[in-house]
């Protein structure tokens, strides 16, 4: 059976396909991120319509010709519906125990240990949405130097600081200090830098988050792939996401536009072999948690417009594989994440059209398939569907 030369693992961050069976115990049932964008704002996508994306979600239109691509969807095993657990399945590292989430903010003990470490006081320390705080408590920021700290469903600690207050790189190293109090019983999923400017009343994050994750508990396809002498590509917050571990290359580029030149920028380099893992994060930060239906929908578009220049570099021995992590439905009455299956779309010239490819029981099928289809050694968890799609495997 035919090898892949280089899989392009593509994440929209957020764009659920539908809640998932147990959204229940999540607060989440009739979320569907993907089917209300849809269904709401009428996008234009022939690219991903072509590759399956309305079939995943039940909306292909009867009297247009099936998919190219192959397709289907995928629900999430591990308990939650964070970036890292999502990440980390797919790349087959499956969570048995979720991490800690601070509904009633952060224990005295943790706040006051990171103001001593930090010799910075901190206020906020409560569940909250990142544009909302930096407007309510920006001021007070501004007039005391404080930190502002925050949470939000997900296992994250997050730092809001003004850049003229704060500087990024100061931030950063604020972070990491918390990053390293985080252990134990609240070894959080992230801490994350929240950086803005701007004044009262107009403030504006900027681009220069950054994103510290706990070390991955286990070994990912990251590890197995660089491990086999290939090349691991990591484009946007992927290397936030699993600590820099297990890449060779990475560029942090940020936001969509940006990353997208980064993939076909990489995808133009010529003799690389093994994967280029990219997270398209507008979809999630700038419109789902901000209940922005139509900015959901345009970066949808301005995605599926570059996505024939990201086809044309695969060539014959590549595969294209594009996904999310979690849901974060911009027309649900929240600002979180939202417990859903994902879509799963797979396309290359060396595949099968139209194949679909069911509900899979896990993300971590992606990871069984990019292991297989890169002749790796190694398995993790999940089953490939590669031998399905592949065609010269019948």
């Amino acid at each position: 059976m035919k090898r892949m030369k280089h899989v392009v693992l593509v994440v929209l961050d957020g764009a659920g396909a539908g809640y998932q069976p147990d959204a229940d115990k999540y607060g989440d049932v009739g979320a569907n991120t993907l089917g209300h964008v849809i269904e709401q704002e009428h996008p234009e996508i022939p690219n991903l319509t072509e590759m399956g994306l309305l079939k995943t979600i039940g909306m292909h239109p009867e009297d247009e010709d099936d998919p190219i691509g192959c397709y289907g969807t995928m629900l999430e095993r591990a308990a939650g519906k964070d970036t890292t657990t999502g990440h980390w399945e797919l790349a087959g590292l499956t969570l048995e125990k979720p991490f800690p989430t601070y509904p009633n903010g952060f224990p005295q003990e943790v706040i006051d240990e990171f103001e001593r470490e930090t010799g910075m006081g901190t206020i906020g320390n409560c569940v909250a949405s990142g544009t909302e705080i930096i407007e309510r408590l920006g001021p007070e920021h501004i007039r005391t130097g404080k930190l502002i700290v925050y949470t939000s469903a997900d296992s994250v600690f997050q730092i809001a600081a003004h850049e003229a207050i704060v500087p990024p790189t100061e931030l950063w190293h604020i972070c990491r200090i918390a990053r390293r109090i985080l252990k134990g019983e609240h070894s959080v999923g992230r801490v994350i830098a929240r950086p803005f400017i701007g004044n009262p009343g107009a403030f504006v994050r900027t681009g220069n988050r950054r994103d510290f994750s706990v070390d991955p508990v286990g070994k990912t396809m990251l590890d197995v792939i660089k491990g086999d002498g290939m090349d691991v590509l990591g484009v946007g917050k992927i290397e936030d996401i699993f600590n820099h571990r297990g890449l060779t290359q990475s560029n942090h580029a940020a936001g969509n536009e940006a990353c997208t030149d980064a993939i076909i920028e990489y995808m133009k380099k010529e003799h690389w072999r093994g994967l280029l893992f990219a997270n398209l994060v507008d979809t999630d930060m700038l419109y789902g948690h901000r209940n922005d239906v139509p900015g959901f929908a345009r970066a949808l578009e301005a995605f599926d417009r570059r996505l024939p220049e990201i086809l044309k570099l695969l060539g014959d021995d590549g595969m294209l594989i594009i996904t999310a992590d979690h849901g974060c439905d911009p027309a649900y009455p929240t600002t979180d994440h939202t417990r859903e299956r994902v879509p799963l779309l797979v396309w290359g010239l060396g595949l099968e059209e139209g194949v679909d490819l069911g509900e899979r029981a896990t993300f971590a099928d992606v990871s069984a398939t990019v292991l297989e289809a890169l002749g790796c050694r190694q398995r993790l968890d999940g089953t490939s569907f590669y031998k399905t799609i592949a065609l010269d495997a019948n």
